[in-house]
């Protein structure tokens, strides 16, 4: 997300969401694990139409599809849909060996080698993380262009491993929104702007914005995204999808473009739940020279779908901040029917007062962001492939080269983070006790002293409009800051439309509670089925 919030008297307030255009919609006539309700759409022929990874196993299984011919739909619908018709602009770049890898997953299905629940599934992931192929790995970055990573992240091991199929890299905020106080959230210098599917005058959040447009749009089935502080759900919540960032220790880091050793994570990015749940478990894994990962040691878990209960929410106890979000009626009346949903599926809603406490540590934990994204990406620089060896050359640069990598907004936030000391000075030490432990004592405790399961509230409010003179102009209400800067897992899933615009519910608690959070998420999920096709608009509508 953009991290000029953290600045903004101190806390993650902003402006007051406006005025854009109402949706209608239709229930679903789909089965039980059908997250969406249908409404009309102009793709809605697309074969493989919110089809979920258990439904294109079963098509593999029974011989109906491939995954060549997965693969070979979702490069057409790419092409279709991304770099034509609507231009999205998700993706950053296709993978040039997508089909080679499919065929390689079919001759292995023949011959009775499933690796498992991804095998022949194509992928999508961000351009922060590495893979040692034919593709670049930049950021986003004109400054890292040409870049190819000397080894696969961890993670694409993983997927790798898993039989996915890495298709290629989304776009996103450019260093991960953390290069001006004035940014455009899905903007990049190599890669363009990213639009919102469901209004393409806005913007669907950051930094992971072509991972949360690419499965909104159908363009794959499950994308790998990043978060720092809202990075990951923020762009699933206005995407109308589902997105989770877990415990910052459960998924590595290594071969990852960092901000904060504290703070970063990636995570699944997916239409429903239960593809999340499944992508998770493929994450997972303790990693060597990632040192935090130690302590998913018995926590972490190569199978969360066993946790996905339509009854989830019976009898928990869920903690909603009693102060209203924001001033706007229509996410306060979107607020009460989630809790009614919530109180319908056996829960017990607790008002709980915290918000305040924790938005307080918002200049410690961009004081901490900044040190630690100075420290982390020179040591990146440092061992990788590009020309470009440090924070400093990034900044020379892109003056060097204004017209193209800074066209609108600037570098500010690289010119304060190279303008800091190290990891040892005390400004650093106090922010990120003040910071990360702080929130986390803030959370135990309003867990504890109420006995939640886990805390809930709108995940942000709609998409705002692309400017990219000016940068971004989100409502006043955003739930990322707690569970970024405390490190703990975090779930938005879809919670209905404002202005005809996604907006997503949230879930979070203490460190390693995914499989509580999923179960809730999904309780919630199959309830409701709220999420909504996107349907490309061009232009605001008349509220009457």
């Amino acid at each position: 997300m953009n991290r000029r919030n953290f600045l903004w008297n101190g806390s993650l307030a902003g402006l007051s969401v406006s005025a854009f255009s109402l949706g209608a919609c239709k229930e679903s006539k789909k089965g039980a694990e059908s997250s969406v309700k249908d409404i009309a759409s102009p793709q809605d022929s697309f074969p493989l139409m919110e089809i979920t990874i258990e439904d294109l196993q079963q098509k593999m299984k029974e011989g109906s599809m491939t995954a060549v011919s997965i693969t070979q739909l979702y490069l057409d619908r790419i092409l279709q849909i991304d770099k034509s018709g609507p231009k999205l602009n998700s993706i950053i770049e296709i993978n040039p060996d997508a089909l080679s890898i499919a065929a390689e997953m079919d001759n292995e299905r023949k011959a009775g080698n499933i690796r498992g629940s991804l095998h022949g599934i194509p992928v999508l992931i961000k351009d922060n993380i590495d893979t040692a192929d034919k593709m670049q790995t930049t950021a986003g970055s004109l400054a890292l262009e040409g870049h190819i990573a000397k080894e696969d992240a961890f993670i694409v091991k993983q997927l790798r491993l898993a039989g996915a199929v890495i298709l290629g890299k989304t776009n996103l905020s450019e260093w991960a929104n953390f290069r001006s106080t004035s940014s455009c959230s899905g903007w990049s210098s190599r890669g363009g702007q990213t639009k919102s599917a469901y209004l393409l005058t806005h913007n669907p959040c950051g930094s992971s914005s072509g991972s949360g447009v690419a499965p909104s749009a159908n363009l794959c089935v499950v994308a790998i995204g990043t978060e720092t502080d809202g990075s990951i759900t923020c762009p699933a919540a206005v995407s109308g999808i589902v997105g989770l960032k877990p415990t910052v220790g459960l998924v590595s880091r290594t071969g990852i473009i960092p901000i904060s050793h504290t703070q970063d994570t990636a995570g699944p990015m997916a239409r429903t739940v239960r593809d999340t749940a499944i992508l998770l478990g493929v994450l997972t894994g303790i990693d060597e020279n990632d040192e935090i990962t130690r302590t998913s040691e018995g926590k972490k878990l190569e199978d969360y779908t066993k946790f996905l209960d339509t009854e989830g929410l019976k009898g928990k106890r869920i903690g909603i901040e009693k102060e209203l979000p924001g001033k706007n009626h229509y996410m306060h009346a979107l607020l009460a029917k989630a809790k009614d949903v919530l109180r319908s599926k056996g829960a017990e809603v607790i008002e709980v007062s915290y918000l305040k406490r924790i938005n307080d540590l918002g200049n410690d934990e961009y004081n901490v962001l900044k040190y630690e994204f100075k420290a982390g990406l020179n040591k990146y620089l440092a061992n990788a492939n590009a020309k470009i060896k440090s924070l400093k050359e990034v900044i020379e640069f892109n003056k060097a080269n204004e017209d193209r990598a800074m066209p609108y907004f600037k570098q500010e936030t690289l010119e304060a983070c190279e303008a800091l000391g190290t990891l040892d000075t005390k400004e650093y030490k106090d922010a990120l006790k003040n910071s990360h432990k702080g929130s986390q004592v803030i959370i135990d405790g309003i867990l504890k002293e109420h006995k939640l399961d886990a805390i809930s509230g709108l995940t942000m409010g709609p998409a705002c409009s692309i400017d990219l003179w000016y940068g971004d102009r989100w409502g006043d209400v955003f739930l990322t800051a707690p569970a970024a800067s405390s490190g703990y897992p975090h779930i938005t899933v879809p919670c209905g439309m404002v202005y005809g615009l996604p907006v997503g519910l949230s879930f979070y608690g203490p460190a390693y509670s995914e499989p509580t959070l999923l179960s809730l998420a999904y309780s919630y999920e199959q309830a409701t089925k709220n999420r909504q096709l996107p349907t490309y608009k061009t232009q605001l509508e008349s509220l009457s």
